[in-house]
């Protein structure tokens, strides 16, 4: 329904806009690359819409200011990174003082006691250990399923995202298990370590389980990384019920469905995880993570743990658990991603996911826009139920004019799909102002 050559020409005239919009940024995009390979200090930051990247000056709450001086409503927020709004004061405060006082000593704080009671509160799993992202976390729980029950395989579900987890790169492709498309150097071949199952297929898990060499399933209870993927009706629960029929751990991702409230999905849904791992905005914007684990996981654990080998077992690193990382996901569990605003923050994403229907009811066109929590998302097509069908769904010619749309008129979105976050710093006005520039963006590609 899209005219593709007006669609082309619509993208090179933000091209050019976005160019003359950002001279100084284009200036230090050009030094950057002299030593920066791609010009960049992370590899998926050459993702953003435009032909170089927007460098930032400062962010605070919900928006950000680039070196040109130009302010933006920030719908991404670090991708999660920064759900709590950026440069929480109480977060700015404990960092401060923290560093002032030392940062690392591989020694335990009183924070880090506090900060497991809490998660544990939040969560209901009563053991916790830290990392420095959640792919390590995850890297961690995968090697703890294996030792606990001797099995040499993981499951995970098709086109899902865990960080750079070697074994979690994995899709299916006409029923084989292959790398991921864009994978680089695989260290192994995945069908050795991975079998890939369909989200929101119950007969294709019962298979792969029954095979009995998988020791855990990682699963985001709602898939997230390839766009949102909401669970059918009763899916978790009888996930549940097949893993622990076939012996297998069930652990569960919330790094990016913590969205869905303070214990993310795991406490909003009532589901029962084996492990759980989250990250990302537990530090307020400090790298940390942690991960948590059942009773009797933990105490099957526990004699390993404290090994003499215990430093050379694939889990750790100096700087996990510093005396920083703590202090700041103390501070930030203590003013930020709590009920009260979650309170705020849903309401938001539900008023961005009602402007983006209206719009697209207006305009009669078969796409879908859905919220998760305080996470809201539209797509090109009608609701995928799979990570397959999200991912043949994918538009990159269309994602790419809304974003520079969007970012050309002071709004910047996820740049990986379609994606917007609200945190409790957001307005309505902030949501409004999106709607009526993806309201322009829809009826100039209409016209």
């Amino acid at each position: 329904m899209i005219d593709r050559t007006r669609l082309a020409e619509f993208r090179a005239a933000e091209e050019n806009r976005f160019a003359e919009l950002h001279p100084r940024s284009a200036a230090l995009s050009q030094q950057a690359s002299e030593h920066l390979l791609a010009g960049v200090p992370m590899p998926w930051m050459t993702r953003w819409p435009g032909s170089f990247p927007v460098f930032f000056e400062s962010a605070g709450g919900a928006r950000f200011t680039d070196v040109d001086g130009l302010e933006y409503v920030d719908l991404c927020l670090g991708d999660t990174g920064a759900m709590t709004g950026h440069a929480l004061a109480p977060v700015t405060e404990a960092v401060r003082d923290r560093a002032a006082s030392g940062i690392t000593t591989m020694l335990p704080s009183a924070d880090a006691a506090w900060v497991a009671e809490e998660l544990a509160r939040r969560f209901g799993l009563p053991a916790w250990q830290l990392a420095m992202s959640a792919t390590d976390a995850n890297r961690f729980v995968l090697r703890f399923a294996r030792h606990l029950t001797g099995r040499p395989k993981i499951a995970v579900m098709d086109w899902c995202y865990h960080g750079t987890v070697d074994e979690t790169l994995a899709v299916l492709e006409d029923g084989e298990v292959r790398p991921r498309p864009g994978a680089l150097g695989p260290q192994v071949d995945v069908a050795l370590t991975t079998r890939v199952v369909p989200f929101n297929d119950l007969d294709a898990l019962e298979a792969a389980l029954a095979h009995g060499d998988v020791a855990c399933l990682l699963m985001e209870p709602a898939l997230t990384n390839i766009g949102i993927v909401l669970p059918d009706d009763g899916y978790l629960a009888a996930v549940r019920e097949i893993t622990r029929k076939h012996g297998v751990l069930l652990v569960i991702d919330e790094t990016h469905t913590l969205c869905a409230g303070p214990g993310g999905a795991t406490a909003a849904w009532g589901l029962d995880p084996d492990l759980l791992v989250v990250g990302k905005p537990i530090g307020g914007g400090i790298p940390v993570a942690a991960y948590g684990m059942s009773a009797e996981v933990a105490e099957r654990l526990r004699g390993p743990m404290l090994g003499h080998e215990i430093d050379v077992a694939g889990v750790g690193g100096t700087l996990t658990g510093n005396a920083l990382a703590t202090a700041a996901v103390r501070a930030t569990l203590s003013h930020a991603l709590r009920a009260e605003d979650f309170a705020v923050a849903i309401p938001l994403a539900e008023r961005f996911t009602d402007g983006v229907a209206a719009v697209i009811a207006e305009h009669d066109l078969p796409w879908h826009v859905q919220s998760l929590g305080c996470r809201a998302e539209y797509w090109f097509c009608p609701p995928p139920r799979t990570g397959a069908e999200a991912a043949a769904a994918v538009d990159e010619d269309l994602e790419g004019f809304f974003h520079l749309w969007a970012l050309n008129r002071g709004v910047l979105m996820t740049p990986f799909h379609n994606m917007a976050l609200f945190c409790p710093a957001h307005t309505e006005a902030d949501v409004d102002r999106h709607t009526e520039v993806f309201a322009s963006a829809v009826a100039a590609l209409t016209a």
